[in-house]
């Protein structure tokens, strides 16, 4: 047989599209030809394969080899297709036992001894792998993340001779073992009990945890903002199987490092304020995910706010309604989640203090105009930080609550909202608002009246209704009450900052 068809996946995004790796022997002078879109990674491959063939014992054979990689549209990169290309060679060449190749699925970079090296995004391979019914056969170094795919059929090797006995039958190699999801929170150093003071902030930071609220922290430096939103993570409900399958999907095409242990931990990601625009939202020739795909059903952190520069932080307007972000190239369009949960921190003024008098109200109002306004209309929860009173320090930090009792209530609180909804309480739609977020008439008027006289757009009376709803199920209130909407009012610090600057310029 002088032609062999092999199956592998590409990496393109959170996809894995398939890859049929079709290898032709002819007579003539020796020459081994890749076509099929190859990138220089994937032409590579060639002295890659012809040394591993070699080195194994098997005859590289000394014919004119073709290499196609269909479809031949789909831009193929990485070392990902050295070993079905082996495969495909020795399959041809009559050098491995009779088998339906049909059945298997090959993805691994050869050393040029033949051993297995580890490829990235084993995730979206495995899944869809899975789905087309066939054997995914990979790195040992994979194993363990692709495993995590239920049900899926796979085989791990490390070395190409492996193959040989599997297929003859002599030293049948056993599938890997399916992973139990064990839910596992690890404990971290980052806990709520060290702030000390600080109730309002903490109350906050509960009910942004308990709704999936966005939260911005403003107040003079050293009143703890950093080390607040730090603890975020530490009390977010725990995500569910699909959430942390997603979430280490992301992480397996990032070259991001993922264990059975860490997978089920929230991310946490703080860009530093020189990010760019492409840095958050992700980018590149081949589009890569950025920041906020990376936070993908964590947090994201943003400190010093207003030192970023404008346009960065209108790029995540788009992402922050819709969970996803779609970036656009002249040949390729890919799409990344990227539900994540915004916190912000930032001073009130350009010197740190409000009234030190060191800064003018227009110097202030100019500082805190870095911040655009639609950018802030979706952040849901602002509140200031203030410094703590003479005498907090000498209050015995043991008697505060730890992260793990706060987390109980959280998911108390978050369990209420998805047995109603399905979704946390900030991703409701402006129909599901209307129908779980009811008012009486009197709360409906006494609520149009304070947007109106605060000045809040649409999207912050909606925003408002979220928060008190959060507020109903963390007392576990079927009803929205008064005292929801007045306590969800509260939480307007800038607006409330930036009308008294303007008048004060005024």
């Amino acid at each position: 047989m002088s032609l062999a068809c092999v199956y592998s996946r590409a990496r393109v995004g959170l996809e894995s599209p398939l890859v049929t790796v079709e290898v032709h022997l002819a007579n003539g002078l020796p020459a081994f030809n890749i076509v099929g879109l190859p990138e220089t990674s994937v032409k590579e491959s060639k002295d890659r394969v012809r040394s591993a063939i070699i080195n194994c014992g098997y005859e590289f054979p000394a014919k004119r080899i073709t290499i196609n990689l269909a479809p031949a549209d789909l831009p193929k990169e990485g070392g990902r297709f050295d070993l079905p290309i082996a495969i495909g060679i020795l399959a041809a060449s009559e050098q491995l036992p009779p088998v339906d190749l049909s059945q298997y699925e090959f993805a691994g970079e050869l050393a040029l001894s033949g051993e297995l090296r580890a490829i990235v995004g084993e995730i979206p391979a495995a899944l869809a792998s899975h789905n087309s019914g066939r054997t995914l056969i990979i790195p040992i170094q994979n194993a363990e993340q692709a495993s995590w795919i239920k049900q899926a059929k796979i085989l791990a090797i490390n070395h190409l001779t492996q193959l040989f006995p599997h297929f003859s039958g002599q030293q049948t190699l056993d599938f890997v073992e399916q992973r139990e999801a064990h839910i596992v929170r690890v404990p971290s150093a980052l806990d709520i009990s060290d702030v000390i003071g600080q109730p309002l902030a903490k109350r906050a930071l509960e009910i942004a945890a308990s709704g999936g609220h966005n939260l911005l922290f403003i107040g003079p430096p050293g009143t703890g903002k950093t080390m607040l939103a730090s603890r975020l993570a530490g009390i977010l409900p725990a995500m569910s199987e699909a959430e942390a399958l997603d979430v280490a999907a992301i992480q397996s095409i990032s070259h991001q490092k993922i264990d059975s242990h860490s997978w089920h931990t929230r991310p946490f990601r703080a860009p530093h304020h020189t990010a760019s625009s492409a840095a958050l939202v992700g980018g590149g020739s081949q589009p890569q995910p950025g920041e906020i795909s990376l936070a993908h059903n964590g947090v994201l952190f943003l400190d010093e706010l207003p030192e970023f520069e404008r346009k960065v932080l209108d790029v995540l307007r788009e992402p922050m309604e819709s969970g996803e972000v779609t970036i656009s190239r002249a040949l390729h369009k890919q799409s990344f989640p990227a539900r994540f949960q915004l916190i912000g921190a930032m001073n009130p003024s350009p010197t740190g203090f409000y009234n030190d008098k060191r800064s003018t109200p227009e110097q202030v109002l100019r500082y805190l105009s870095r911040v655009s306004g639609p950018f802030l209309d979706r952040i849901d929860i602002q509140i200031e930080v203030a410094r703590l009173p003479r005498g907090t320090w000498s209050v015995d930090t043991q008697e505060n609550e730890n992260s793990e009792t706060v987390q109980a209530r959280v998911q108390v609180s978050r369990n209420i909202q998805m047995a109603r909804q399905g979704k946390a309480n900030a991703h409701l739609s402006t129909a599901e608002i209307k129908k779980y977020c009811q008012l009486n008439v009197d709360d409906n008027e006494f609520l149009e009246l304070a947007v109106e006289r605060l000045g809040l757009s649409t999207r912050a009376h909606h925003k408002i209704i979220k928060i008190a709803r959060t507020l109903a199920d963390m007392e576990a209130s079927q009803m929205i009450l008064k005292t929801h909407l007045m306590e969800a009012l509260s939480y307007r610090a800038m607006d409330r900052l930036l009308r008294h600057l303007t008048s004060a310029v005024a």
